[in-house]
């Protein structure tokens, strides 16, 4: 039996009681198993980095996952961030310089919400770091009083680009997905494409250029994947090309 490829999902760095710990959410690493059919590796974040050479080139596909830490507004020239504006430094330091070498391998790349919003920052774009204050713009953030059914309930449509990736996993033009985020892109990265806008014209989704899989949504499809054909289609065809990768690896 040929071996499940591995998919790297970098960690957030959480206090539990009086010390620091290396986490990624359970739900993440079970859509990477069960939806993708790959093999789930857990990535270390640390300061200084680990050099990430010694990953990429084991892996055959890496998962930017969502988080409760925003992204330092440095990073995108973004001003000044303000008390309560949750950060992780690690994670921004390592996913921020690991993201570019794995799009130059080719290496297939799902980035869900504040992965989403890494890899656009990467790209050289900008965020809008609290979208419930820009004029035009929805309140994109969840209740956090509700039930987590409710927070990650179906909370707006999206419109998908004609013949986009994300439109021929859906089958249709339309979607419907939950919204759980303060923060969402500016301005788009350079060489990504829109893949789908919310009512408000917010970008909720981008692929990368070229032939490789790069596939970023704003919103969680990991929830409940089960129960939800749109989002599982979107780990099943991450899936395909973390096999696809692997293949070509094993031939060179």
């Amino acid at each position: 039996m040929a071996s499940l490829p591995l998919v790297g999902l970098p960690t957030d760095r959480k206090p539990i009681g009086s010390h620091p710990f290396l986490v990624v959410g359970e739900k993440y690493v079970r859509a990477v198993a069960e939806a993708a059919q790959t093999m789930p590796v857990v990535l270390p974040l640390l300061q200084p980095p680990l050099p990430a050479d010694a990953w990429l080139a084991r892996l055959d596909g890496l998962l930017l996952t969502g988080a409760t830490s925003n992204i330092e507004p440095h990073h995108y020239a973004g001003g000044a961030s303000w008390p309560g504006n949750p950060h992780d430094p690690a994670r921004d330091t390592n996913v921020l310089g690991l993201i570019p070498q794995a799009m130059a391998m080719g290496l297939p790349i799902l980035a869900i919400c504040r992965g989403f919003q890494e890899v656009n920052v990467a790209c050289g774009g900008s965020l809008h770091p609290q979208v419930h204050n820009v004029p035009g713009l929805a309140d994109h953030r969840e209740d956090p009083d509700s039930p987590l059914d409710v927070q990650y309930g179906p909370a707006h449509r999206l419109t998908l680009t004609s013949a986009g990736l994300l439109a021929g996993i859906a089958g249709t033009g339309e979607v419907q997905v939950n919204s759980v985020h303060g923060q969402g892109v500016s301005r788009l990265g350079e060489g990504l494409q829109v893949e789908a806008r919310a009512p408000d014209g917010l970008i909720e989704a981008f692929r990368g250029p070229g032939s490789s899989f790069l596939l970023g949504v704003q919103f969680h499809p990991e929830w409940r994947f089960s129960e939800n054909p749109f989002y599982c289609g979107i780990f099943k065809a991450f899936g395909e090309a973390c096999r696809r990768y692997q293949s070509q690896k094993q031939k060179s």
